[in-house]
């Protein structure tokens, strides 16, 4: 037990607390304040608290648990809303009503509800860390694996089936040196520990989003590590919304991290009475929410991140895909920095602290597609997609920066873009993807030979719109060569009918990889006639203006089940070129 002698803000130092070690959870209090330790100096620990501290002054006693910050593990994960340290919402507010209260103790999961266990190993079995003992069908979509806890090998005792809660004993291991260890369907993991897995394997797998901007052009592997710069208003939350909807993903790990009360607040209404496109279930029953909001103690928020990655690996050693959407990491940063300077750590620049860059690897390097443990040799993969918000959009700022050493995909949100209601504004000259070539050779396999050559052919077309769009400008359109003329009327069909995109249109919403194929190969074919035209001395304004291009623009409200409309406008469109030819 030891004795507060300074308090400030979050941060307080306590004396007399030698045998505590790095990142214990404390009490603080006569309110058992939660607090884990982040300094320790001989006698003295410097502890961030993760409630309100006023009232908290010198002399308060302060008592270590002796572990360290953790989450449960187990059925009910699923469907919950946590705050940044797995306190379920739902929970908190029947024990304190809208505000939460300090000091109110509430278990992260429910440890009264029964769970129907099925076991799948049976008694005289041979298992290792991360094999299946059984199940707990914990919705229609989840099948809840319960595994043997990491460090624990051995043969199977005795298990047993029925209804059970998560702290009840449902199988018992005997171990080599002969000690039999009851398992519970209940884990706790430290936070700020990575689970361990057997190997971690190339991403060689795209996690398919349904926007077209991202599949097409800059997509993310299974795996894989992306960030989402942009400044106030260009559509950040939007676009980790539709990943979340729409990735295929198994488990999607949302935390609102630092965020304002109302977008959690829209989050929180949607999720639940969003479709699962796949399964036609309920978005939620695949899905954790952990909601910090900006008013939330500072402190809380840094966990947050940790919290949700924990519970993703957790799912990926199921053999799961799983998506951590992180919103945002430079809200997390500004914690970061408020408790490096409570601590009066030497500053690193702009304020944030000399260790930013390796916390940020820290968390995005526990994402990747792996071997997960036990015999069955299964892959699981967590893919973590981080929203970065830097002051008045300028990258060039320290979280951007120490975050684009780390990630492989950049969607660089333009506020140009936005003003001009072009969404998702994903900028294409200055995005990218280091996954692209890694990912080609399933992209030619599954969808199309072609694929590669297109998504080429059309990044250069507006890579060629960006320079003539000078020439433009300074004289005028009627200064281009036809062909260069046919160069702009295709790309402008490339950014309005392809890669603008209605996040609130039931059928623009989601594009899967044939239809977005379908629809750049039609533009592209366009493209293709208008030059051959051209070459027998067609006018290009003949070729601009026609008729079918009207309906190649409104392809992308053809729903998935209507694809062969696209042979219809295939042929249309080569029956108005060979009329022009003559």
């Amino acid at each position: 037990m030891g004795k507060i002698i300074k308090v400030s803000g979050p941060l307080i130092v306590a004396g007399g607390m030698g045998d505590s070690k790095m990142y214990d959870v404390v009490k603080v209090g006569a309110q058992k304040l939660i607090g884990e330790i982040i300094e320790l100096r001989g006698e003295f620990a410097s502890i961030q608290v993760y409630e309100e501290t006023a009232g908290i002054g010198p002399g308060d006693e302060v008592f270590s648990t002796g572990e360290p910050l953790s989450v449960e593990l187990a059925p009910g994960l699923i469907e919950g809303i946590f705050d940044g340290i797995q306190r379920p919402l739902e929970s908190l507010l029947k024990a304190s009503g809208n505000r939460i209260a300090r000091g109110v103790s509430v278990s992260p999961l429910d440890h009264v509800r029964l769970w129907n266990f099925v076991p799948t190993a049976k008694a005289g079995d041979e298992v290792q860390a991360g094999d299946e003992l059984g199940y707990v069908q914990e919705n229609v979509l989840i099948r809840h694996k319960i595994m043997v806890p990491i460090g624990l090998r051995g043969t199977v005792k005795d298990i047993l089936a029925g209804q059970f809660t998560v702290d009840d004993t449902i199988a018992q291991i005997r171990t080599p040196e002969g000690d039999n260890v009851p398992v519970r369907m209940l884990q706790k993991w430290s936070v700020r520990r990575g689970r361990p897995y057997r190997e971690k394997l190339p991403p060689v797998v795209p996690m398919i989003t349904g926007q077209r901007v991202i599949d097409t052009f800059f997509p993310i592997a299974r795996g894989g590590v992306a960030a989402v710069p942009g400044p106030f208003g260009s559509g950040k939350t939007v676009v980790q919304h539709q990943l979340a909807k729409w990735a295929d993903a198994d488990i999607i790990v949302y935390v609102g991290c630092g965020e304002r009360g109302n977008e959690m607040t829209d989050v929180l209404n949607e999720f639940p009475e969003l479709k699962d496109p796949k399964s036609g279930e309920p978005l939620m029953k695949r899905t954790v929410l952990i909601a910090n909001t900006s008013d939330m103690p500072v402190a809380a928020r840094e966990a947050s991140i940790y919290t949700g990655i924990t519970i993703a690996e957790y799912f990926r050693d199921m053999g799961y895909n799983v998506a951590i959407m992180a919103d945002s990491t430079s809200r997390w940063a500004e914690a970061l920095r408020e408790m490096s300077g409570r601590l009066e750590e030497m500053p690193g620049e702009e304020g944030y602290p000399a260790y930013l860059s390796s916390r940020l690897a820290e968390f995005y390097e526990r994402a990747g597609m792996v071997k997960v443990l036990g015999s069955k040799g299964l892959t699981g993969s967590v893919t973590a997609i981080g929203a970065v918000s830097p002051p008045g959009g300028d990258i060039s700022e320290p979280v951007s920066q120490a975050t684009l050493r780390i990630i492989k995909v950049y969607w660089g949100l333009s506020a140009k873009l936005a003003y001009k209601r072009h969404f998702p504004a994903i900028d294409w000259l200055s995005s990218y993807s280091l996954y692209i070539d890694r990912l080609s050779d399933w992209f030619d396999e599954h969808v199309s030979p072609e694929w590669h050559a297109l998504q080429v052919r059309a990044m250069r077309i507006l890579q060629e719109e960006a320079t003539l769009d000078e020439i433009v400008r300074l004289v005028g359109m009627d200064a281009l060569s036809p062909r260069d003329k046919l160069i702009m009327d295709t790309a402008k069909a490339i950014r309005e009918d392809y890669l603008h995109q209605n996040a609130f249109h039931d059928i623009d919403t989601y594009a899967s990889v044939t239809k977005q194929y379908r629809m750049l190969k039609l533009i592209l074919d366009c493209h293709d006639l208008g030059s051959a035209a051209l070459e027998k001395n067609v006018d290009v304004e003949d070729i601009i203006g026609l008729k079918v291009k009207e309906r190649i623009g409104r392809s992308k409200y053809i729903p998935e089940s209507g694809i062969k409309e696209f042979d219809d406008i295939e042929s249309e469109l080569k029956k108005e070129v060979a009329a022009l030819i003559g």
